[in-house]
């Protein structure tokens, strides 16, 4: 071993005897150990964070969370807050008018016993398998339809799309209109034709698909955009190529389209699911739960045993019970996405 070490960084090691080992034959054997910085060059923990109070990243981080701050503090009293409440008061007997007694989970065990409940359950089940797909099948027939670059185009898009931004009480009341009876503008018109329609809103058997009917013609703007911007997004030689294999129209759509439509088809599958759990205003308006309870559904079961019979605490229960399930349906669409969204 050769050369000169560096004495600087390294505890010279002294022999058996005391001596100081200088040479290269006097190392052999010998462990040489890293001899640990001074203390004065450690830097101390108050200038580590002031180091890092003084970089860019963490300067442009905070003004970003303090333009935050004011949208924030709005959401976590008036979105957050209510529902840990809303947690809070399923745990109580409580009647708005009395002072409230803990109970625990009664109400919940009680819930899992109510017939009512669960058949407003199978009132939204309903619901949602009527709307959703029949929603979808018109709605991206319209899509395809509107895809092009023909005049007037525009007009057509825009109406369609009106009903989306109408309040939906308007688009009930209009519609109750519509059915009333065989004074309404919809029977009169069967009866032009030898028809006699039926009472839409005060049959059992005719309410719910009347309620079904509205919602989903009010809601066919929106997923006519979500699939207009998904199939203006779908690139042009993709088609191109399709049309040199030889495929036809319906094969191009079948393979080509719906494909890469699927993550688009995804988010209106899991927004419908949770929007169709959750109807209420159509009910409220057009039916008010009847005829004979045939379309209480499971939001307008929890408005009318909070505000009409007063059992805060049970409807509460009621309204995480609903949650619990919309929760749980949607987790299930996150993970069987896996097998049939293609996002590429």
């Amino acid at each position: 071993m050769t050369g000169r070490w560096p004495t600087g960084s390294c505890v010279l090691p002294r022999s058996a005897g005391g001596q100081q080992l200088d040479s290269a034959s006097d190392w052999r054997g010998v462990s040489v150990t890293q001899a640990a910085p001074p203390a004065a060059r450690q830097p101390s923990r108050s200038r580590w964070i002031i180091r890092f109070v003084r970089r860019r990243a963490f300067r442009e981080a905070l003004v970003g969370y303090a333009l935050l701050l004011p949208g924030a503090v709005p959401m976590l009293i008036f979105l957050l807050a209510p529902i840990f409440a809303g947690f809070f008061f399923s745990l109580l007997k409580w009647n708005l008018l009395q002072p409230w007694t803990f109970v625990g989970v009664e109400n919940y065990a009680t819930l899992f016993g109510d017939p009512e409940l669960w058949e407003a359950l199978q009132v939204s089940a309903t619901y949602m398998v009527g709307v959703i797909p029949a929603g979808i099948v018109i709605s991206l027939a319209l899509a395809v339809a509107l895809n092009t670059g023909r005049r007037g185009i525009i007009a057509y898009r825009t109406l369609y799309f009106m009903p989306v931004v109408t309040a939906t009480v308007a688009i009930a009341l209009l519609w109750r209109w519509l059915y009333a009876g065989q004074i309404g503008l919809l029977n009169t018109l069967l009866a032009s034709f030898g028809i006699q329609g039926p009472d839409w809103l005060g049959d059992p058997a005719w309410a719910l698909p009347a309620v079904m009917i509205m919602s989903v013609w009010k809601g066919l703007g929106y997923t006519m955009v979500l699939f207009l911007a998904g199939l203006q997004g779908i690139p042009e030689h993709l088609y191109d190529a399709a049309r040199i294999d030889g495929a036809g129209t319906w094969a191009r759509f079948r393979y080509v389209t719906l494909p890469l439509l699927s993550p688009t088809t995804f988010f209106v599958l899991v927004t419908g699911l949770i929007g169709a759990l959750q109807v209420f205003d159509q009910i409220f308006v057009m039916t008010n739960g009847g005829p004979y309870r045939s379309t209480v559904s499971a939001s307008f079961y929890i408005y009318e045993t909070g505000f009409r019979l007063l059992k805060m605490g049970y409807a509460a229960a009621a309204a995480w019970m609903l949650f619990a399930i919309i929760f749980v349906a949607t987790l299930i669409q996150w993970r069987l996405q896996e097998r049939w969204v293609h996002y590429e």
